[in-house]
């Protein structure tokens, strides 16, 4: 083969690399070389172990905490949150990338949210409660930090799924992990066209409503408030994704 013959290699796409490092990360987690509890290496080490960018290394940790096989804590790093299950039921996060898409989680929530408040107003414990204030501590805190926030806000919907008494609420909300925020697939105060501020101030406002209610019993209250939260974030994107449609987007 002559050299004008040889084709130029073609470069593989940074979406493809992270790809391939969700894949080599998952794998170790799943064999046990890292387990629960665990820190993962540095951005760092993983950029000099693996030969990608810093960009590759971010994507992958992204897809990881949306799949809720990680957790990144502020200024301390990266940790592992469970084994990935090789079977069950279980949205692939991958999959949701489209605003319809989110849109389509949301609905999945409605539908099970609220009868979740309904039931963890009536059946919750004291430590329970307690949780579930923490978490919404945890995500006004972390508000100005993305995984953060993320984190916590999908621990406050875990913790009132746990609170019904239910354990099938809390297995799915499991099942779907962080996946079920939309923050984790969308910008979607940018989306809204609101401010980023004002934005989580109405989250915030919303999530209490729902707190409050659990923690006075108010089952019908709590019912609500999630109904409330729930159908408040499918309308803002329903609109985002009604205006991206109309400008071909």
């Amino acid at each position: 083969m002559t050299e004008q013959q040889v084709q130029p290699r073609a470069r593989r796409k940074p979406r493809s690399l992270a790809q391939e490092l969700v894949a080599v990360l998952t794998e170790r987690i799943r064999s046990g070389d890292l387990k629960r509890g665990d820190k993962l290496p540095t951005e760092s080490q993983i950029m000099v172990e693996e030969g990608v960018s810093r960009t590759v290394v971010r994507e992958a940790i992204s897809r990881l905490q949306a799949a809720g096989q990680v957790e990144t804590r502020h200024g301390i790093g990266t940790f592992v949150l469970d084994t990935p299950s090789t079977g069950g039921f279980r949205i692939d996060p991958a999959t949701i990338v489209t605003l319809r898409e989110v849109l389509a989680v949301l609905e999945l929530r409605i539908a099970l949210e609220i009868e979740s408040a309904g039931l963890a107003a009536e059946r919750h414990s004291s430590e329970q409660l307690l949780g579930m204030r923490k978490a919404l501590d945890e995500l006004n805190e972390g508000a100005a930090h993305a995984s953060d926030a993320v984190s916590a806000d999908f621990q406050f919907h875990l913790q009132i799924a746990l609170a019904s008494g239910n354990h099938y609420f809390a297995d799915i909300i499991n099942h779907l992990g962080t996946s079920i925020i939309p923050r984790t697939r969308v910008n979607s105060a940018h989306l809204v066209h609101d401010d980023q501020a004002h934005y989580l101030s109405r989250l915030s406002h919303e999530h209490e409503a729902i707190y409050e209610a659990i923690a006075r019993r108010d089952s019908e209250g709590a019912k609500m408030a999630m109904r409330l939260h729930l159908s408040n974030s499918r309308e803002r994107l329903r609109q985002a994704h009604e205006r991206a449609e109309a400008q071909g987007v």
